[in-house]
């Protein structure tokens, strides 16, 4: 690990707490990340809120997804977390800017659909806080439409592989971080990658265990449901 290695709570500290609400962003930085990552979709009447799945079943036992509802309509629905935690709303990413944009902290913002691209560079350039973020994506064509809505902005490809094609893709969008599915990770790719420039985040990070192995490859950090665990890992490492 170094200094640019970046404790991302993945959707808040969502081993906990009810994901993508502000329980969990609030339990993470409690638990002292220094990063948050969230997920971005649209509402019915249009709103950027931070939700990830395609439909609301698995997190509030609702039918359909964001998209088939309002902004008012949503405000009904309640996320469950962990047993024991108090379920929670789903949060817009105005509210979410207003709340956390301030703060010293790294945001990866990751686009869960096409057409909200734009939008969510333009809500995070209101606030001022573009230098802050990284937009990501597992959709290439998202990815485009990232980089055509600002030539300057940090973005970082998700996939869970690092092959020569999803690469070459980084190249030609002057994406300079790979979001690569941790247990991919080795040290002879990841050399490779960094000899090339990239930075390197990874994800799907499931226990301790896998915690620590992409910890000693992956600079650019990891996004965690736990990240009070990476937080004591870096105590114990000194770092």
């Amino acid at each position: 690990m170094n200094s640019t290695f970046v404790n991302y709570a993945h959707r808040g500290a969502s081993s906990y707490a009810p994901e993508n609400t502000l329980s969990a962003f609030y339990l993470g930085l409690r638990m002292e990340a220094d990063g948050i990552e969230t997920d971005i979709r649209r509402t019915k009447d249009g709103v950027l809120v931070l939700f990830h799945d395609d439909t609301l079943e698995r997190v509030a036992g609702v039918k359909g997804g964001v998209g088939d509802y309002t902004l008012e309509e949503l405000k009904q629905v309640m996320i469950f977390g962990k047993e024991g935690f108090t379920p929670d709303h789903i949060v817009t990413l105005e509210e979410f800017l207003y709340l956390f944009g301030y703060r010293n902290l790294t945001f990866a913002i990751e686009i869960k659909e096409q057409g909200v691209e734009a939008d969510t560079v333009e809500m995070v350039r209101r606030f001022g806080i573009l230098d802050k973020c990284i937009f990501t994506s597992f959709d290439y064509e998202a990815m485009k439409a990232l980089r055509r809505a600002d030539d300057g902005i940090a973005l970082g490809y998700l996939f869970k592989e690092p092959v020569q094609g999803r690469i070459n893709e980084a190249k030609a969008i002057d994406c300079r971080q790979l979001c690569v599915y941790g247990p991919c990770l080795n040290e002879k790719n990841a050399g490779e990658l960094k000899a090339m420039g990239f930075s390197i985040r990874a994800w799907g990070i499931a226990d301790e265990a896998a915690m620590r192995h992409a910890a000693a490859l992956a600079d650019g950090g990891m996004t965690v449901n736990f990240p009070d665990k990476l937080t004591a890992y870096r105590k114990e490492l000194g770092i």
